[in-house]
């Protein structure tokens, strides 16, 4: 934990995600596009995978935000993108890049 002096009083901040251990597997992407989606015949911005379970959703950017319902749906904090290029990960709950 980082410890920041503010008023003079200390606060803790979360300086690492502590839902990696439990939340992070090995998993391949189940669909090439956003699964519920591609159900209804919509179309997405960009791509997340949950990195729990391999769900595809559309990302916050999207008008449907189906990677996010995932996360609310199941309570799987990881997901990453899944553009070509990106490689970054975040953490919903903790509101964080790990």
């Amino acid at each position: 934990m980082q410890k920041l002096a503010f008023n003079y009083e200390e606060v803790e901040m979360a300086t690492a995600c502590s839902h990696v251990a439990e939340h992070l597997k090995k998993v391949k992407p189940r669909t090439k596009g956003c699964e519920e989606c591609l159900k209804t015949g919509d179309t997405w911005v960009h791509l997340r995978m949950c990195l729990e379970c391999g769900h595809v959703g559309c990302c916050d950017s999207s008008k449907n935000r189906h990677a996010r319902a995932h996360f609310h749906e199941t309570q799987h904090p990881l997901i990453q993108s899944a553009e070509r290029g990106e490689d970054w990960r975040w953490c919903y709950i903790d509101d964080m890049y790990l």
